[in-house]
C-alpha cells in the first residue's frame, strides 16, 4: 500500500503476506529495502542504548500539537538541548490542540503533511492507509533498536499485533508502557464525605449512593458537574463508565467489541453492556445527581461550579487535580479538600482498562524518499523509545531541571515546579523549559511514568496496578476495499450513537425505545459492518493459525 504496484502485489499474494505475521521475524523484516541512498546523516552503527547524534546537522518537519497549558516557545531549553545532543532541529508545524485532528487530516489529504506526525491515537491511522499517504512503519523498525527491545522485553506483541492492517503491517509507532496506567477517574470533595460520614466510593454503585447523600444534604445543587465534553460530549465520563461496564464510549468509542464468550465481534453501541452504562448515567441525570449541562458546558464552567461549591464531584486526572481544581479551591474555598479516587469498579469487575500502548507517530510517505530517512528513524527511536530519550523528554537536563541521588532517584530542581511538586518553584518545567510535553513525554517503565506522581497518586496506581489488565482486541484488519466501505458506514453510525446516547442519558428519548434505536443502527448498516469485521477476524486468524 506504499505504492500502487505494491498494493496490487499484496492483493495477489495476501495469504502469503499474512502468513509472515506468524513467523518469528514477522513482517517487520519481510522486505529488505535498499536504503543506501537514504543514510545521509545517519549513524553507521546505531544500536540499543546508544546516544543518537546525526553525523551532520539535520532538520525534520513535524506536526506539533500546541497545548494551551504550555504554549509553544522557540526558546525552550528542550529545543536547544535536543539539538546539542542529537544534531537535529525540528521544524514545527504548530496546530492548536482544538484543531489538531482536523488539520492533520487536511494536511495528509493534500499531500502536505510534515515528515513526523505524532499524537495519533489508534485507529485514527486507518483512514490514511489505503491512500498510501503514510508509511508502513513496521517495515522499518529494524532501524529502531530501542523500540524493538521494549516490545520484546515488555511482551507487547499482542498490543502491536492489534495495530496490524490487512497486509500484515502496522502504520503507527505507538507509545509503549511496561504496565497499564489508568490516569483518568473522578475527583471527590473528601471534606464533604467526612461531613456526611461517607466512605470513599469503590464502585459505581457506591458513587450513586454518595451522590444521593450529597443531593439530600444540598437539594439545590447537582453534586456531580463534569468537564471534558468538547469536542466529544461526555468524553471522559462516558469513557470511564462504559469501560467499567465492559464497553467502549466517549473518547474511546469503538464500533466493534470482541465478545470473549462467542469469540465474535458485536456492535458496541448496541451491546447490552453499552446499554447498561447508558442506563446508569440516565439514572444519575434523572435523579438530579449529575448536571445535564455536563455534556455541553465548557471546562471553565465546570471548574467554576466546583470552585464555588455548587458541585462536589468532577472528572479528573493527576495533573488537573493539582493544577486546576486544588488551585481553584484554594482561592474560593480554602478549607475544601479534594481527592482523585481509583477508577470505580463496575459490572466488568476489578479491571484496569488502560492500554499499554497509547498515542503514537505516523510517518509521511514523503519521508521515505528523503536522503536523511534512516537518520530520522534513528532519531525517533532515540527520543521516543530509548531510556535516555524518555528521561530527557520528561525530566529535562540533569543539574538544571532535575537532580539524581546516589541510587539514581530523580528529583526536580529546587526552583522548578510541575504538577504542584515544588509549589515555591519560580520556574515551570513545561511552560518555561518545554519538558514533560505531551508530544514527546509518554510511555516508559513505571519508575519513569510515576516519577511526578504525588504520594497519593502513587497509592492510586498501586490499587489500579493490582487489577486485571484488559486484553487488547484481536486483530481484524480490513482490506482496502473493505476499509473504504466501512469508512462510509462508520461516520453515520458514530453520529447516530453519539446523538442517541445523549438523548437516552438526558431523558430526551425514553430507554423503552432502545430496541428501536438498535433497529435504526441496523438500518445504518451496523450488522453489515460487524459481518465485515468478523469476516476480517476469521481471515486474519486463519492466515496466522
Amino acid at each position: 500500500m506504499f505504492r500502487t504496484s505494491r498494493r496490487a502485489a499484496i492483493l495477489a499474494a495476501g495469504a502469503l503476506m499474512l502468513t509472515l505475521v506468524a513467523c518469528d521475524t514477522g513482517p517487520d523484516e519481510s522486505e529488505a529495502e535498499d536504503l543506501s541512498g537514504n543514510r545521509t546523516g545517519a549513524m553507521a552503527d546505531y544500536k540499543l542504548g546508544d546516544q543518537f547524534k546525526a553525523t551532520e546537522a539535520l532538520s525534520f518537519s513535524m506536526l506539533y500539537n500546541n497545548h494551551p497549558s504550555y504554549a509553544l516557545k522557540d526558546d525552550w531549553l528542550f529545543w536547544s538541548e535536543l539539538s546539542k545532543r542529537t544534531n537535529v532541529k525540528l521544524e514545527n508545524v504548530a496546530v492548536p490542540l482544538s484543531d489538531y485532528e482536523q488539520k492533520r487530516s487536511l494536511l495528509i489529504g493534500a499531500g502536505d503533511a510534515p515528515f513526523i506526525i505524532p499524537k495519533t491515537y489508534h485507529p485514527q491511522e486507518d483512514a490514511f492507509v489505503s491512500s498510501g499517504a503514510i508509511l508502513p512503519v513496521s517495515d522499518y523498525v529494524d532501524l529502531m533498536p530501542n523500540f524493538k527491545d521494549k516490545v520484546a522485553k515488555w511482551n507487547l506483541k499482542p498490543e502491536i499485533d492489534s495495530l496490524r492492517q490487512q497486509d500484515g503491517k502496522y502504520y503507527l509507532l505507538p507509545g509503549l508502557h511496561e504496565r497499564p496506567w489508568q490516569d483518568y477517574s473522578i475527583a471527590v470533595r473528601t471534606d464533604v464525605l467526612q461531613q456526611l460520614n461517607l466512605q470513599v466510593p469503590k464502585t459505581w454503585d457506591d458513587v450513586y449512593t454518595m451522590l444521593k447523600a450529597m443531593k439530600a444534604a444540598n437539594p439545590s445543587t447537582y453534586p456531580f458537574s463534569d468537564r471534558w465534553s468538547k469536542p466529544t460530549p461526555g468524553g471522559n465520563l462516558i469513557n470511564i463508565v462504559t469501560a467499567s461496564f465492559g464497553a467502549f464510549g466517549g473518547w474511546n468509542y469503538q464500533h466493534a467489541k470482541f465478545n470473549e464468550g462467542t469469540k465474535k465481534f458485536e456492535y458496541n453501541g448496541a451491546s447490552d453492556t453499552y446499554k447498561q452504562s447508558v442506563e446508569y448515567l440516565h439514572k444519575l441525570v434523572s435523579e438530579g445527581l449529575l448536571d445535564p449541562e455536563s455534556f455541553i458546558q465548557s471546562d471553565d464552567q465546570a471548574r467554576q461550579k466546583l470552585a464555588n461549591g455548587k458541585s462536589f464531584v468532577i472528572s479528573s486526572n493527576a495533573q488537573t487535580l493539582v493544577n486546576d481544581y486544588r488551585a481553584d479551591l484554594a482561592k474560593t474555598l480554602p478549607t475544601a479538600k479534594l481527592a482523585k479516587i481509583p477508577l470505580p469498579v463496575g459490572p466488568a469487575g476489578e479491571i484496569n482498562p488502560a492500554s499499554r500502548t497509547e498515542n503514537g507517530i505516523m510517518i509521511s510517505k514523503k519521508a521515505r524518499e528523503s536522503k536523511n530517512f534512516v537518520a530520522m528513524m534513528q532519531f525517533i527511536d532515540w527520543l521516543w523509545y530509548s531510556d535516555a530519550g524518555q528521561e530527557f523528554a520528561k525530566w529535562g537536563v540533569e543539574g538544571t531541571t532535575f537532580t539524581k541521588d546516589g541510587s539514581g532517584k530523580r528529583s526536580l530542581a529546587s526552583d522548578v515546579n510541575v504538577v504542584g511538586l515544588n509549589p515555591s518553584g519560580t520556574k515551570h518545567l513545561q511552560k518555561d523549559f518545554g519538558f514533560y510535553n505531551g508530544v514527546f513525554a509518554y510511555g516508559g517503565n513505571p519508575e519513569l511514568v510515576n516519577g511526578f506522581f504525588s504520594a497519593e497518586e502513587q497509592e492510586i496506581q498501586k490499587v489500579m496496578g493490582a487489577r486485571k489488565p484488559v486484553a487488547p482486541q484481536p486483530p481484524a484488519p480490513f482490506t482496502d476495499e473493505e476499509r473504504e466501505q466501512a469508512t462510509l458506514w462508520e461516520t453515520a453510525l458514530k453520529d447516530h450513537v453519539t446523538q442517541m446516547t445523549l438523548k437516552f442519558i438526558l431523558g430526551q428519548r425514553p430507554l423503552s425505545e432502545w430496541n428501536a434505536y438498535v433497529a435504526e443502527l441496523k438500518a445504518k448498516n451496523s450488522q453489515q459492518y460487524i459481518d465485515l469485521k468478523n469476516k476480517a477476524y476469521e481471515r486474519f486468524k486463519k492466515a496466522n493459525s
